[in-house]
């Protein structure tokens, strides 16, 4: 059987987070969160209790979020963001670039980086995109929604839709 996870929607039905099948197990026996969605059939035996196998559980209590939510800057996020593709020339990206390049300055933020391929990645090296007469594809900025805010639901199942749609 596959690793069951599951969707946590705050008391406010926000999307909180995606936990494992065990994490929701122990928040729905501890009274913490109830059941939305769950499979059918096959229930979990707790000694003389039988609990649905959920999919996605509503916590009893809000939980409070901060409000500016932010997302960490990584090398798997900013190629994520821009679908693998350079931000030059649009061919498959595995490295990522410094628009403006550390040497002068530039920082590490999802304003200044960009994916980018092996071939323009060397060609530009320490110089700016204007200095190579370069344009850039697209505008690099944060990215948004609800793949991004709440943890693992970049493989989310089709039940969680639902419940995602309304915070997006």
């Amino acid at each position: 059987m596959t690793t069951m996870r599951t969707l946590v929607l705050n008391a406010g039905y926000e999307p909180l987070t995606v936990v494992s099948f065990k994490r929701a197990m122990v928040l729905v026996m501890n009274e913490k969160a109830s059941v939305i969605e769950h499979v059918e059939g096959d229930p979990v035996w707790a000694g003389r209790n039988a609990y649905e196998r959920p999919v996605v559980i509503l916590l009893t209590r809000y939980v409070r979020v901060p409000s500016a939510r932010r997302i960490p800057v990584t090398r798997r996020g900013v190629l994520r963001r821009d679908d693998h593709r350079c931000g030059y020339c649009g061919r498959n990206a595995a490295t990522i670039d410094h628009i403006l390049p550390r040497s002068r300055g530039g920082a590490d933020s999802w304003e200044n980086l960009i994916a980018c391929c092996l071939k323009c990645n060397n060609l530009k090296s320490d110089r700016t995109p204007q200095e190579m007469g370069w344009q850039l594809r697209m505008a690099p900025r944060q990215p948004r929604g609800t793949a991004w805010t709440v943890r693992g639901t970049e493989r989310s199942d089709p039940r969680w839709e639902p419940y995602l749609a309304l915070a997006a």
